[in-house]
Parts: structure tokens; C-alpha cells; sequence
């Protein structure tokens, strides 16, 4: 233990910022948004997005509370943010694979919850430069965000020395333990079983399945797999793959098809903003969704715990961690 630590002190400062982060990411935020909107329309998104670059950055510089950044910290955050622009652009004009949403994912997953929304959040408003700013800017970057987010409170962290002093640290990070794998993947998969059950039994004016109960079911159980395994998902390629699948589908594609809807109100002419509006949103929205997160989960098979491997190595030389 080094002079002047105090580790229940540190454990109790890194729940404040996770306490901190969780209001800013699922209150403060929405709520914002939905206030923009309202008030706003579709003009102002620029400074919307400023203001939510604020809101990433309070819960990422609590770290530094009791102690001076160092430059090789921040320097870390904005060469992921700038690889993550990057990659994004080559895929965009080469192969039509979602890379950029598998690297906020990496991101959360290497530098913890925090600074994963801070990367996201970041990163797309830098990418949009390039594909085009609008609306949806801020709404795309609060889905970034949380993409980096949720990936850093799921996954298991490999300890400093063990990756350092223990070959067995890879074997561990390999091993995929199928029932932790299992949990979160159940819990979604029960709650579309569900969906389709109340699709049964209640259709109402729904003429297909494919709607707003995969999303909004969908996300009941992702969230639920994530309270039951935080912090335990291993870091492996068939964990990976299925956790990226499932939340861009889920939580990307459910918040963008409101996005979809409150932008699209404010033109002259746009449907209202309704349930009924929503619901075709959905469904046309679908497959879309499905291949943004198959595109993204394909990008993390082939090269996610490569990527986790080799930012892990760069915390460990130049000793960044927290």
C-alpha cells in the first residue's frame, strides 16, 4: 500500500462518481434532451451538445479530486476518442461496418464507466464534423456515451498484477465462465419471450412482433443482466460479441428511433410526436438496427480483445490506473 492511501477512502470516492455519473447519464441528460426539444426544435443542437460534453466531463475529473491529473491520463481519453474517429471514418468509406460504436465499447471496457461516456460522447461530436452535424448530434452522442458506460460497469477488470506478474491472468480473461456469460443473455432472452407472449395475448393494433416490444422488453432484461453480473462479464470474444450486439440493438437503436421521432415533428409537415408515430419507428427501424449491431458485434469479434489487450499494456508501461 503506498504512503497516504487509503483504499475504503478510494472504494467510497469511486461509488460517489459511479452515484454521480448514473444521475448525469440516465436523469440529467434525457432530461435535457427532452427540455431542447420541446423549447428548441431542432435549432441550438450545437450548443446542446456542448452542454452535454459538460455533463460527461464532471463525473470523469471527480477522479482527480484528491489528486493532479497527469497528462498521460488525459492524453490516454483523447487518443481513444481520436481512435475512435478515426476507424469510424476509414470503415465509413470503405467497408459499411459500425466500428465506431465496438470502440466505445473497448473504450468503457479499458478506462472504466466514466471516461467510456466521456469517449463516447466525445467522439461523436468530433466525428460529426466529418458525416454532419444536426439534431440527432446530441442524441447520438448520449448513445455513444452510454454504449462506453454500461461496458465499463459490466466487465471484469483484470487486476494490475496479475497482468503483470502472472501468465494465468490470460487464461483467466479466456476462460469465459458460460454462466456469467449466461446471465445477462437469459435475462434478454426472457424478457423478448415475454414480449412475445404480451404480443399473444394482447396484440392490440400491432400487426407484427417486430415493434417497440423488442426494444422496450429488450431493454428490461438488458439492464436486468446488468445489476445482476456488474462487474463480472469476462473478457472474451463470444461475451463481447453478444454484449455488443445486444446493447447497440437495444439502447442505440431505441433511443435514435426517438430521436427519429422528436426531430423529424419539428420539420413542417413531420409526424406528430405519438405513440402510434413511435411504434412505426420501431418497426421500420428494426432491421437497421439489427445491422448497425451485427456490422459492430462482427468488428469486436475479429478485433475487440486484441484491442482491450493492447490498451491494457499501455496502462500497465506508463502506470495509468485507477
Amino acid at each position: 500500500m503506498r504512503r497516504g492511501f487509503d483504499l475504503s477512502q478510494y472504494e467510497m470516492a469511486h461509488r460517489r462518481r459511479t452515484r454521480v455519473a448514473a444521475v448525469l447519464i440516465f436523469l440529467c441528460i434525457p432530461l435535457t434532451l427532452a427540455l431542447a426539444s420541446y423549447f428548441f426544435g431542432n435549432s441550438r443542437y450545437q450548443l446542446l451538445g456542448l452542454i452535454i460534453l459538460i455533463y460527461t466531463m464532471i463525473p470523469f475529473f471527480m477522479v482527480f479530486e484528491r489528486r493532479k491529473p497527469r497528462a498521460r491520463e488525459i492524453v490516454l481519453i483523447a487518443a481513444m476518442a481520436a481512435l475512435t474517429v478515426c476507424i469510424s471514418m476509414v470503415f465509413h468509406m470503405t467497408i459499411p461496418i459500425k466500428a465506431g460504436s465496438a470502440m466505445v465499447i473497448i473504450a468503457g471496457i479499458s478506462l472504466g464507466p466514466e471516461a467510456g461516456f466521456l469517449v463516447g460522447a466525445l467522439a461523436r461530436f468530433v466525428l460529426n464534423f466529418y458525416q454532419g452535424h444536426g439534431a440527432w448530434t446530441p442524441w447520438q452522442m448520449f448513445c455513444w456515451g452510454l454504449l462506453g458506460f454500461l461496458a465499463g460497469l459490466c466487465f471484469n477488470k483484470v487486476s494490475v498484477e496479475n497482468a503483470m506478474h502472472k501468465k494465468q491472468s490470460v487464461e483467466k480473461r479466456k476462460s469465459g465462465d458460460f454462466k456469467v456469460i449466461l446471465g445477462p443473455v437469459l435475462c434478454i432472452v426472457f424478457a423478448l419471450l415475454v414480449a412475445y407472449l404480451s404480443y399473444l395475448l394482447v396484440p392490440g393494433p400491432d400487426e407484427t412482433f417486430l415493434g417497440w416490444r423488442l426494444y422496450v422488453f429488450g431493454s428490461a432484461g438488458l439492464l436486468t443482466g446488468v445489476v445482476l453480473q456488474r462487474k463480472r462479464l469476462p473478457v472474451d470474444h463470444i461475451t463481447l460479441t453478444l454484449f455488443t450486439f445486444f446493447t447497440i440493438f437495444i439502447i442505440y437503436g431505441g433511443i435514435m428511433n426517438i430521436c427519429a421521432m422528436v426531430t423529424t415533428a419539428a420539420i413542417p409537415g413531420g409526424a406528430p410526436v405519438s405513440l402510434e408515430t413511435l411504434k412505426v419507428l420501431y418497426i421500420s427501424g428494426a432491421s437497421y438496427d439489427a445491422a448497425h449491431a451485427a456490422t459492430a458485434a462482427l468488428f469486436m469479434f475479429l478485433f475487440g480483445e486484441t484491442l482491450i489487450r493492447k490498451v491494457e499494456r499501455v496502462k500497465i508501461k506508463y502506470g495509468i490506473y485507477r
